[in-house]
């Protein structure tokens, strides 16, 4: 839901740099699937006033969902947004669900205008071409920074409308599988270090520590991927942010989102950024009566524990979306994952013999603390 455009050139981006590439046409790897679309997509054409045949690729993710642009004859919404999404692979109920809760929360979301749940195709209102990190100016941190508190803003009004037991817990079950893809997939199949008993000790006693940190922050809703791809820029008399992909939101640490935001999978920031932001959320949040430590040292070091366990999570997803997924361009992105873990690492004497493992696995060192074998 969030290509870049022809036509204009959004603030920030290169002058130099080539224009966007021209927008993709629709293809169907399925074709009884592509011909129930098309029954589809004409079945509510004229109730929505789309044109079919201005169909194309807007976007796609790390998951089996795709989305697509179509235009309709509307004054104030000149086109729509179409996710596919095969009912055997990716369930919208989540999608739905957050939707009217972040809705209700005064955020700036898709609405949902058509849905057919058997099918796996919805229809949705288009926030626009342009997201926040298509805007960054990476060379210049402060110039960002009234983006960076819009994001702030829509943070804490989704953290005020936190409510327990509407959510999917992050509990310790969640944290410890999301764990368990750094040594499945990056160490075992991406490096091709067999997990041997010290290796699995090792892991075992660093990822209990980490568990045991996150699952003692207080618990808020956590949209799970709040970072600039899933943030759109405001266009036309609405002054929010708009926020995308957050059918996998939970109840889960206060810390997550703010540690998602600031130490990104995709773009890294220098600490003292990373610090003007995070103590300016921390501020509001104090202000709100969300649960955050009352000194900000407190709640930086919790901030990086949060983050530690995200970024090990990261580096295996990505691994995994290479090698099984045949998506190798998210994998080019983990060296910045495995500069988050040295860095945090580094800071806690608990985080030593993680730190270790990491230097020795990416050639820092001599392989020699745990005798690596090859698989």
């Amino acid at each position: 839901m969030s290509p870049s455009q022809p036509p204009q050139r959004p603030r920030g981006v290169d002058p130099q740099a080539p224009p966007p590439a021209a927008p993709r046409a629709v293809s169907w790897s399925d074709p009884a699937r592509g011909a129930a679309f098309q029954a589809w997509l004409r079945g509510i054409a004229p109730a929505h006033r789309l044109a079919p045949d201005s169909l194309r690729i807007a976007s796609a993710d790390a998951s089996f969902r795709r989305y697509l642009r179509v235009d309709c004859a509307d004054p104030v919404q000149h086109s729509c947004i179409i996710m596919d999404a095969p009912p055997d692979k990716e369930n919208c109920e989540p999608f739905v669900k957050v939707a009217q809760l972040m809705a209700a929360a005064g955020l700036r979301v898709p609405r949902i205008l058509a849905w057919d749940a058997a099918q796996g195709f919805m229809l949705l209102d288009d926030l626009g071409a342009r997201t926040m990190m298509e805007v960054i100016l990476p060379q210049d941190p402060y110039a960002n920074q009234p983006l960076y508190l819009k994001a702030v803003d829509a943070l804490i009004d989704w953290q005020r409308a936190s409510r327990a037991d509407v959510l999917p817990p992050y509990d310790e079950a969640l944290l410890q599988r999301e764990l368990a893809l750094f040594p499945d997939w990056y160490l075992a199949q991406h490096r091709g270090i067999a997990i041997n008993d010290k290796l699995r000790s090792t892991l075992d006693t660093v990822f209990a520590e980490i568990v045991r940190r996150n699952l003692a922050t207080p618990r808020v809703y956590v949209h799970r991927d709040f970072m600039p791809r899933n943030l759109m820029v405001p266009e036309g008399e609405d002054p929010r942010l708009g926020i995308l992909d957050f059918q996998d939101a939970v109840y889960g640490p206060v810390t997550y989102d703010i540690a998602s935001l600031m130490r990104d999978a995709f773009l890294s920031w220098d600490e003292e950024f990373v610090l003007d932001i995070t103590v300016r959320y921390w501020q509001q949040a104090r202000s709100a009566g969300l649960p955050v430590d009352a000194d900000f040292g407190d709640f930086y070091r919790a901030v990086e524990w949060m983050g530690l366990q995200r970024h090990l999570k990261v580096a295996g997803i990505f691994a995994r979306l290479t090698l099984r997924d045949g998506k190798p361009k998210y994998l080019a992105d983990a060296p910045r994952f495995i500069a988050y873990i040295r860095a945090t690492a580094s800071r806690y004497r608990e985080l030593g013999p993680l730190l270790r493992l990491i230097d020795e696995v990416e050639g820092s060192q001599a392989a020699t603390g745990y005798a690596f074998g090859r698989v």
